[in-house]
Formats: C-alpha cells, sequence, structure tokens
C-alpha cells in the first residue's frame, strides 16, 4: 500500500510527528491552530490500507503517550486512544434491538454497545473505522452523531476512516451540519489503486 501511495503516507507520518502536541493540549498550554487535527482517511475501493494506517497512527499515538509521559514523570493515562470499528458496534446495536433475542445474548451486547460509546466519546484520540458503510437505523445514527458530536466539539483528535468521500458523507448522516462540523476541524487522504489484502508476506 504505501509503494503505491506515497503522498498518503507522507501525510500520515507528517501527521504523527504532531503527536508530541498532546501534552501542551492535555495542559491547556497550545493555541487552537496549533492543537493536533483530525484525519479522514478514504477510498472507494476497500483494502487499500486506511484501516492499517489508522492503527498504525493510533499505535504511535501510544507510543509517544507512554514515553512522553514517562520522561515527563506524569502517569499515563488508562486509555489514552480507542478504537471504534463502527460494523461491529453496529452489529451490537442490532443484537440487542432485535424482536425475542434472548437476554443471555441482549443484555452482553447492549453493555459492549454502552462501553463503547463512551470510550469513543471521551478517549484523547480515536479511530472510527468505516463510517457511513451500511445503511443504519435512526438510532444508531443518533449515538453515532453523539460520538462524532462529542469529539469534535471537544476538539479531541479522530482519525475516520469511509469509503465515502467527505463531501458526500453528510447523505449517510442525513443532515450537513456534523458532517460539515467534521470537515471543519479534518484533513482528507485519499487512498487509492487495488485492494491489498492477502498480499502481505
Amino acid at each position: 500500500a504505501r509503494g503505491d501511495q506515497p503522498e498518503a503516507y507522507k501525510a500520515a507520518y507528517a501527521y504523527a510527528s504532531t503527536f508530541n502536541r498532546q501534552f501542551d493540549q492535555q495542559s491547556g498550554s497550545v493555541a487552537a491552530a496549533d492543537r493536533i487535527k483530525s484525519l479522514y482517511l478514504v477510498s472507494e475501493s476497500p483494502g487499500t490500507g486506511k484501516t492499517t494506517t489508522a492503527a498504525a497512527l493510533l499505535n504511535e499515538w501510544l507510543r509517544v503517550h507512554y514515553s512522553g509521559s514517562l520522561r515527563r514523570g506524569l502517569e499515563p493515562l488508562q486509555r489514552p486512544a480507542y478504537f471504534l470499528d463502527v460494523n461491529a458496534w453496529q452489529n451490537d446495536y442490532n443484537e440487542f434491538n432485535r424482536p425475542r433475542v434472548p437476554d443471555s445474548v441482549a443484555e452482553p451486547a447492549a453493555a459492549r454497545y454502552y462501553r463503547a460509546l463512551e470510550a469513543a466519546k471521551m478517549a484523547p484520540f480515536a479511530v472510527l473505522d468505516d463510517i457511513g458503510v451500511r445503511d443504519t437505523t435512526d438510532g444508531f445514527r443518533g449515538d453515532l452523531h453523539t460520538v462524532i458530536n462529542a469529539r469534535v466539539t471537544n476538539q479531541l483528535p479522530t482519525i475516520y476512516t469511509s469509503n465515502v468521500a467527505l463531501d458526500q458523507i453528510w447523505q449517510v448522516f442525513g443532515e450537513r451540519r456534523l458532517a460539515d462540523r467534521v470537515g471543519d476541524l479534518c484533513r482528507e487522504i485519499e487512498f487509492v489503486g487495488e485492494s491489498k489484502r492477502g498480499m502481505r508476506r
């Protein structure tokens, strides 16, 4: 994937170089213009490296957080980052909202779902993987809105991955306001080429 799209990876490396600012952001001593922004990784085709890149950036955030905390004599946060697989999260939603689902299935799914919702809202850094690829109910869409709105409002850096371009994501959300807010604080990086899945050596 990296060989096919050097510009995307150049942008990803530049983004990772800003991660040391997280300590200034936590203390409130960083100017608004210097805050760590969000990324929107997009490609029409699956398997082009979006999720792998997002996960690698999340791991780099964790590395910088733990090593930087130790150097500064700080206690690392319990959960400095969170990865939300939106498809799996939607599966949990469907599992406890279907009729006649036994409590032994619905209750664990609901517990997982709401734990993920809170973690995704509050984590200092998050990946929201695969937003906008499936039809959603109003209830699930509302909860996804809640997560994204909380992150945008609190200016928490977020990496979104999607097969839907940023200027079209409003159609998934059903409104332009939230999509516009995502776009205001986000840099879009397009991944190109064919699927690389199954090509690892």
